[in-house]
């Protein structure tokens, strides 16, 4: 009987190994799991599908979330909000010893700006690589520091889809997740930079110096062709870059970034946002009234077809699996080895690499662990309700900082074949390995190995906003009697 609640499971990773791209898979497992849970449960087609329809009406503000940041998207980019940050960071131009510490900074705020590491990535991969090129830097520590940087805004991006989806299946707000996790991640940040310069430092590289518009410039035919076909919204930025746009179009950023930790609603900040673009570009000649209903038209079109459909399905795949008890044994094992709720969210986060790891798939982990994550906490913790809410953010923050930062570490994921695949195709004067991923990539070691450290000793309770509850103000039922030493 454990076998047959569990199938559904095996079905959504079989298909995703076997190729098949995540929302059908999770379509496969969901109306798989409708079949099992009938027989299993003894109720009636409709008595299931409601469930079904109930969870994922549970997330109905997600849904315009997904449309809205797909849209802010798009008009960041057209309007030139993504290419003003590229400008601003290279004023001062490149040498050898900080194009890498550069690029990753840049690659850091753009995914933020974007929501995407891969767009990301293919936007700033030829500056950087070429500029590394030309001045004499290290390859290895530039593509590694400009592939920690582009997974940054994945994991805290406003707009981010891992980001969002990620805290509505742990039924979070994405801004309280933010707060929760910003700190950290700053830290993170500020501790990668630090390695980045002192590695640049340590090699003696030499002195040389190079602008942007120069490293564009040696960009060769053949790269535009490539980002061209993988990437065309990067080429359009590139050529923002090079051809120049106001310094100005950079404040939409910063006035969602403000009012997002000022805590107010996703939505509103991600109105602020598209309105303070359109506004700047009106200005900037960038945009017109006509163009940005046609970039709503392709973000809302893009969110439906891409993060929203499988929303759906993940969402009512993780309601099935719920009215099984599916995960009922797996939950049981983790909390036989937990001795306290600290133990248990850093076994969730250990679960979350595992999944990612099997999946090589980022977004596919976090619908698929997401729910047992969601259930075992749920289920298995007495807390108050703000409490809980709290175990939630960091059940969210695990599900994507371990979907997004230990891809890295996996060379068969999908993030690591995209990223060599671009690097090889946009710079081939180089041979590239995984070691190239992952040798220097200080940003996503660092987070990877302190999110798990900081949640098992809590020690993040010195860390502002980032902080868990811990006993004896919440407990794991069954083991109330257990000492635990903070």
């Amino acid at each position: 009987m454990i076998f047959i609640k569990f199938s559904p499971i095996i079905v959504m990773v079989t298909a995703l190994l076997l190729g098949i791209d995540v929302k059908v898979a999770a379509s496969y497992a969901t109306i798989y799991g409708i079949i099992i849970a009938m027989l299993v449960e003894k109720r009636n087609f409709k008595d299931v599908t409601k469930v079904v329809y109930d969870g994922a009406g549970s997330v109905m503000e997600v849904y315009f979330i997904l449309m809205f940041s797909y849209a802010m998207a798009e008009v960041f980019m057209a309007t030139g909000v993504g290419a003003s940050i590229i400008r601003i960071s290279l004023q001062l131009g490149l040498s050898s010893k900080t194009v890498a510490l550069v690029g990753f900074l840049v690659t850091c705020v753009l995914s933020v700006a974007t929501g995407t590491s891969w767009g990301t990535f293919a936007a700033c991969a030829p500056i950087f690589l070429w500029a590394n090129h030309i001045v004499g830097g290290s390859v290895a520590l530039t593509l590694a520091s400009i592939v920690g940087g582009s997974c940054f805004g994945d994991n805290i991006g406003l707009i981010s889809d891992t980001t969002i989806v990620s805290s509505g299946i742990q039924e979070v707000g994405i801004v309280d997740r933010i707060r929760h996790q910003g700190i950290w991640s700053i830290l993170c940040l500020i501790l990668a930079a630090i390695l980045i310069y002192v590695t640049a430092i340590g090699m003696r590289l030499p002195d040389n110096t190079i602008s942007a518009a120069e490293a564009i410039n040696q960009i060769p035919e053949e790269a535009w062709l490539t980002l061209e076909a993988e990437r065309p919204s990067a080429v359009a930025l590139l050529n923002q870059v090079k051809d120049g746009v106001p310094l100005y179009m950079a404040i939409p950023l910063v006035i969602v970034l403000v009012a997002a930790f000022k805590g107010l609603p996703t939505i509103v900040c991600l109105l602020i946002g598209m309105i303070g673009a359109f506004i700047l570009g009106s200005v900037a000649k960038t945009i017109d009234f006509r163009t940005l209903s046609d970039l709503l038209y392709i973000g809302f079109s893009d969110a439906g077809n891409n993060s929203i459909s499988m929303m759906l399905w993940a969402v009512g795949f993780g309601a099935v699996m719920g009215m099984m008890n599916a995960f009922e044994p797996l939950s049981r094992f983790i909390l036989k080895i937990s001795r306290s709720v600290k133990q248990l969210m850093f076994y969730n986060g250990i679960l979350c690499i595992f999944g990612n790891a099997a999946l090589a798939d980022e977004m596919a982990q976090i619908v698929t662990i997401g729910p047992i994550l969601k259930g075992m906490t749920d289920n298995n913790v007495e807390a108050s309700e703000e409490d809980m809410y709290k175990l939630r953010l960091r059940n969210a923050t695990l599900s994507d900082a371990m979907g997004v930062y230990s891809a890295q570490f996996v060379p068969w994921h999908c993030y690591v074949v995209y990223f060599l695949s671009i690097a090889s195709s946009i710079y081939p004067l180089h041979t590239f390995t995984f070691g190239d991923i992952i040798k220097y990539n200080y940003m996503s070691i660092i987070a990877v190995v302190s999110i798990l450290l900081l949640t098992l000793t809590g020690a993040d309770k010195f860390i502002p906003l980032f902080g868990t509850p811990r006993e004896p103000q919440v407990k794991l039922k069954g083991k109330k009697n257990i000492a635990v030493s903070e």
